[in-house]
């Protein structure tokens, strides 16, 4: 079947969108030189500069290229689309090139595209069967808006189930009576053991944190030396964009329940260094949270910035969102940042160096997530300090030595591709960071730490420092139980470094929070105190402990300084001691992440920002924000 593109002015041999604009007035010539300055540099299409540049609007750039090509400008808010025609091109296609079929026009179905570029791409895909096809033009946002309204039904199922359920935690809704019956005959048994031999529980479980304590203490040692014993790093020459073309890049950036974000986030934004016409900014909103709708229609918006509405659903979570949002996504490379983030300027430009220089298996870059109110109270210091050792030291640490890592939930950044093959995120699973980190893991891909920083606000209030807390160690149970639900599997896909790395890190993690007062009880032991386990051991053995335990802590201090002995961080060196004193609070969120694994598993325990305003001008020139952020938190 031959396809007809009818086209009643089509342009001249020789002439170009720019020429035409020019020849109407539209363009002055020193704008047009602008322009194709910027064209070569960033080797895009002409109508995208314009756009991102704010020289034209999308819709007077659609204008301009119907008159152009000689083609129909189609309304699709006035006209929407024929329902009936909803599946004459696959939606994948369709949201790939952002075209929909708009109408038919005698013997011809009108494709409406906002670039002709894309109707040459959907035609090439077309069933031989279709109908004859016409070019029509509209703007990208109103075809994902009709895109969006045709197909809500299978796009909000989409994204509330696009990983393997193999792979994924969503199966647990079906077996919550019987989760609950087990729970509570184990406890049962537990309570009973322990009133009848509750010395023997304790040894038990004091050898238990003994053991663990080592395996974690061992793994913190094993990465603090794989990272300052790395040789330093030579500089790569940028790549000449004129033979390397830069990718398009696309950052997610999920809102929820906000106030007065917007200027503070295009404010910080804004000060990005990578070319615009390359940069797709989204922000994700819900769609019935009237709040944030209102506050971003009263802001005025960079042309490379938008807003993505996610239709009504469940499980209402952060990843769910994004697994929505992605489809919508135009960029090679995908993003993502939190509302209250302030990332390095040149954060996007230092990625995409990275992806570039790194071989095929690197898919995932993982940025270095620092706070800007570190001098607020005591719990946002400690809280700064765990970040920097965590972030800074530990993670590339353990990356270095091949093990898999846990991700943080921003400044990640991924090849396209391949997270679309795997499936987005869990939409279930309350850390879905930590377990895209080990699916990327386990089919064969690599995620490198990258040494550029975004500034957030710590949590530096002690009850939402739990409820945060608790949600993240709720999602490491998760995440730990759905891969290890076929450990023979799992081993066989992670390989025996990485599957007993993903042991040590999880079971002592969670092993050391949820005993803690089991460790803390070799405290007595160090001041000649009475301990619980004198009949069972002597106590020259319990000495010993005690000191292996005084050692670990010791160590603990020295990973701790090291990581804050920087310029930047040094104000926090006298903190480091009072360490101590902040980890308990992470046995009373176990404890409340253990309840809600068992109660309600999939609940987002949203945490409260916006509590530093008077602190956030002062770090990294990050101006007065005013953010009360519910979602879009990082985990562990």
């Amino acid at each position: 079947m031959q396809h007809a593109r009818h086209i009643a002015g089509a342009p001249q041999a020789g002439e170009d969108l720019g020429r035409f604009l020019q020849a109407s007035g539209t363009l002055t010539a020193g704008t047009l030189l602008s322009v194709r300055a910027l064209q070569a540099q960033c080797r895009t299409s002409i109508d995208r500069i314009l756009i991102s540049e704010g020289l034209l609007s999308p819709d007077e750039v659609a204008t301009a290229l119907s008159r152009f090509h000689g083609v129909p400008r189609a309304d699709l808010s006035a006209l929407p689309p024929d329902p009936e025609l909803a599946g004459l091109i696959p939606l994948r296609l369709c949201l790939n090139n952002s075209a929909v079929p708009w109408r038919v026009d005698g013997e011809r179905v009108q494709i409406a595209v906002s670039r002709p570029e894309d109707f040459a791409r959907v035609l090439s895909f077309m069933d031989d069967a279709a109908p004859r096809a016409e070019m029509v033009i509209a703007t990208a946002s109103e075809i994902h808006a009709a895109l969006a309204r045709l197909h809500r039904e299978k796009l909000t199922a989409t994204a509330s189930a696009r990983v393997p359920e193999s792979e994924s935690c969503r199966g647990w809704e079906r077996a919550g009576r019987a989760r609950l019956g087990l729970t509570i005959t184990l406890l049962a048994a537990l309570f009973a053991l322990t009133v009848f031999f509750p010395t023997h529980v304790f040894a038990a479980l004091a050898s238990w944190a003994a053991f663990t304590l080592l395996v974690a203490a061992g793994l913190r040692l094993s990465a603090y030396i794989a990272h300052v014993s790395r040789p330093p790093e030579t500089p790569s020459p940028d790549l000449d964009p004129a033979k390397h073309p830069l990718p398009r890049v696309s950052v997610l950036v999920p809102l929820f329940k906000e106030t007065e974000i917007a200027g503070a986030l295009v404010q910080r934004l804004s000060r990005l260094t990578y070319p615009k016409p390359l940069l797709d900014i989204v922000l994700v909103l819900e769609e019935n949270d009237h709040l944030t709708r209102e506050t971003i229609a009263s802001c005025t918006l960079p042309p490379w910035m938008r807003v993505i509405e996610v239709p009504e659903g469940r499980p209402k979570t952060k990843p769910r969102a994004m697994n929505y949002a992605l489809d919508f996504c135009d960029g090679d490379i995908v993003g993502i940042w939190d509302a209250e983030d302030a990332p390095d300027p040149d954060q996007v430009n230092r990625v995409v160096q990275e992806f570039r220089r790194s071989p095929p298996d690197v898919v995932c870059l993982q940025g270095v997530l620092d706070y800007y109110n570190s001098r607020q109270n005591w719990l946002a210091r400690c809280f700064t300090i765990e970040y920097a050792a965590w972030f800074r030291l530990l993670l590339p640490g353990m990356s270095r030595m091949g093990l898999s890592i846990p991700l943080g939930g921003t400044t990640l950044w991924f090849d396209r591709t391949v997270l679309e093959e795997l499936g987005g995120w869990d939409a279930h699973n309350v850390t879905e960071d930590a377990d895209l980190g080990f699916r990327l893991a386990r089919h064969g891909y690599k995620t490198r730490v990258i040494e550029t920083a975004t500034g957030e606000e710590a949590n530096c209030r002690v009850w939402p420092w739990v409820r945060q807390r608790s949600r993240w160690l709720k999602g490491y149970m998760v995440t730990y139980l759905v891969h290890m639900r076929d450990p023979l599997l799992f081993y066989r896909q992670m390989g025996p470094l990485k599957f007993w790395g993903f042991q040590a890190h999880f079971i002592a993690a969670l092993s050391q929070f949820m005993l803690a007062p089991i460790l803390w009880s070799f405290w007595l032991v160090l001041l000649g105190l009475p301990h619980p386990l004198d009949p069972f051991v002597s106590r020259a053995f319990l000495i010993n402990l005690g000191i292996i335990f005084l050692m670990v802590e010791m160590l603990s201090i020295l990973i701790n300084a090291t990581a804050v002995s920087g310029a930047r961080h040094r104000h926090l060196l006298a903190w480091v001691p009072t360490m101590h004193f902040y980890f308990p609070l992470g046995a009373i969120a176990a404890y409340k992440a253990l309840y809600g694994l068992i109660a309600r598993p999939f609940f987002w325990d949203k945490t409260q920002h916006g509590h530093s305003l008077a602190h956030q001008e002062h770090a990294s020139g990050v101006g007065s924000v005013g953010v009360q952020l519910q979602s879009g938190d990082e985990s562990l």
